[in-house]
């Protein structure tokens, strides 16, 4: 017999998602400029890079890894389709292709040296960081790229609905969770990477090579932090070099408060998107009550600590 608590998802799911109603109603009342669509919109806007890289960072941790350096591969990605564009004047679609591809490669580096070395994922992007860091501040000469080609910026600019400005970049941000939430759920591909984070010795001997699959992940987390390089660019309208130093801290907090377990194996891709938004809405929320941003800081990182220490207790609840 099927209960209502069976019909009902998981508290790690609903959780981000109480979460956000709890901050909305929590500044609705201590602030008059919150509650409306134009700042809801706003708030979109400034998460949608982070939220771009969050997916990629979400199925990285889904296999029990971590990314430290997808913030500054995706500057290097900006860096690189701004500085061919205006260097070389290739056509706008081409440059951004050849950012994808650099911040592609530099994920694939990232899966080889933990596939292949069995090198740990915390060291290598660590590493990866440092080495990204480099290139982008030497290819770019530490100079901010302007010449940025208007069809780049042109996912920045916005479109009016019921009188409340949507940016271009943020209809693409949610589009792309709600591709990846489908491939995950419903395809034998997207389970693989479920299992893998799970047990992937078990997968190995039900003949799924783990590794495989592992740097699969890496390579198509690249491609989301390529076009996380286009909206940073459509949203600044510039190629920042000193861009990514701090986006990996805050796709990976907003993949812990989405709910996805840093431990591997389980969470749902689009509650990565809520705890994009809920750090939005912190951030927002707080800076509109006057609040500081070290205090900002202080807050969210005492909610990471929070989603973490309730996945541990949930993993060891269910033992």
């Amino acid at each position: 017999m099927i209960t209502l608590k069976d019909k009902l998802p998981p508290l790690g799911q609903l959780g981000p998602f109480i979460a956000l109603l709890i901050a909305c109603t929590i500044f609705g009342a201590t602030t008059d400029r919150f509650l409306s669509a134009d700042n809801f919109s706003l708030i979109l806007q400034q998460v949608m890079v982070v939220g771009v890289i969050a997916i990629g960072q979400t199925l990285i941790i889904l296999t029990a890894g971590i990314d430290l350096s997808c913030g500054m591969i995706m500057a290097l990605g900006s860096i690189v389709m701004t500085k061919v564009a205006a260097d070389f004047g290739l056509p706008p679609f081409l440059a951004v292709l050849a950012g994808i591809a650099v911040t592609t490669l530099f994920a694939l580096l990232n899966g080889l040296l933990v596939t292949r070395l069995k090198l740990p994922p915390f060291i290598v992007t660590l590493g990866v960081f440092n080495i990204a860091f480099a290139i982008t501040q030497l290819y770019s000469g530490a100079q901010t790229v302007t010449e940025v080609p208007g069809a780049m910026t042109w996912l920045g600019s916005t479109f009016a609905i019921g009188g409340t400005n949507i940016a271009h970049g943020t209809v693409l941000m949610v589009l792309l969770y709600l591709g990846v939430w489908f491939w995950l759920r419903e395809t034998a591909s997207g389970r693989h990477v479920y299992a893998v984070g799970n047990n992937p010795e078990a997968t190995r001997l039900v003949g799924i090579p783990p590794e495989r699959i592992i740097l699969g992940v890496y390579a198509l987390s690249g491609v989301f932090y390529g076009i996380a390089s286009l909206l940073a660019v459509a949203r600044t309208g510039v190629g920042d070099p000193n861009a990514g130093q701090t986006e990996a801290l805050d796709a990976i907090t907003a993949v812990v408060l989405g709910g996805t377990s840093l431990f591997g194996g389980r969470g749902v891709v689009l509650g990565s998107l809520i705890g994009a938004v809920v750090v939005g809405v912190l951030r927002n929320g707080l800076t509109l009550m006057g609040v500081s941003s070290v205090y900002q800081m202080l807050i969210t990182g005492i909610l990471v600590i929070l989603a973490v220490t309730v996945d541990q207790l949930s993993r060891k609840g269910g033992r």
